[in-house]
């Protein structure tokens, strides 16, 4: 009979077993509630082989956080190809994806865990948020955003983050419902901008002549035509001038 050997790690390889093994900690548990003789039983390492990589579990959320950020931001990659719609809607569904699988973890990165204060760990907040805000400028290909798309984008964002934090405590509406209301949530946000705005108008329609009668905007103008009635009384004095 033989008897196996494990096989002895390298440095980089062993640090990233470890961070791999935090994420998935975290991801299910609130990181202050980990611990360090946790995460090193979960390696299969000694307490003190874990402080030899990291000199301590701040040191380690981090490192965690950086690829939990990492990966995020990467949820919101989609090629421009097709309506935006549509694309939006895939977005809101891998984002959704990572907000599901990493719960707990998703919460402490955006309320703030043991890395409370951390300037580093701030910076990688912003960064995924910076991230999802150039995506969505790239795809509605406007090279110099206007103030109020910006407004608009980034207001969109939060959005997206707040409700995601929202919907995991209890998550007591169905999440492809939430994906949908968030597509929508943009169309509004963004025609409401351009009624202030002649700049933002153009940006508007030109998004919308592109979007399908069936497509999550069109969606959204099935819904809403069930509020009109079919012969509006419109104020004189509000009736646009010829």
């Amino acid at each position: 009979m033989t008897t196996g050997v494990r096989r002895r790690m390298g440095v980089d390889e062993r640090r990233q077993q470890l961070i791999g093994v935090a994420l998935d900690l975290f991801s299910r548990r609130s990181p202050e509630d980990v611990s360090i003789d946790e995460i090193a039983a979960a390696a299969g390492i000694s307490r003190p082989l874990v402080y030899h990589y990291f000199p301590g579990k701040q040191s380690l959320y981090e490192a965690a956080l950086r690829r939990a950020a990492d990966e995020l931001a990467a949820r919101f990659l989609e090629p421009l190809e097709g309506p935006l719609g549509a694309r939006l809607l895939r977005v809101m569904g891998r984002f959704f994806d990572f907000v599901d699988e990493h719960g707990p973890g998703f919460s402490a990165l955006m309320r703030g865990g043991p890395a409370v204060g951390s300037s580093t760990a701030n910076a990688m907040i912003d960064g995924v948020r910076q991230a999802a805000y150039e995506q969505i400028i790239t795809h509605l290909g406007v090279a110099e955003p206007p103030a109020r798309l910006e407004l608009v984008v980034r207001s969109w964002v939060s959005l997206a983050e707040s409700t995601a934090l929202i919907w995991l405590d209890g998550r007591r509406i169905p999440r492809e419902e939430l994906e949908m209301q968030l597509v929508h949530d943009f169309a509004a946000l963004a025609t409401v901008s351009a009624a202030y705005d002649q700049e933002m108008a153009g940006i508007v329609l030109r998004m919308l002549s592109q979007e399908p009668a069936d497509g999550p905007f069109g969606d959204l103008l099935a819904r809403l035509s069930a509020f009109a009635p079919d012969d509006p009384a419109v104020p004189a004095q509000r009736l646009p001038k010829p």
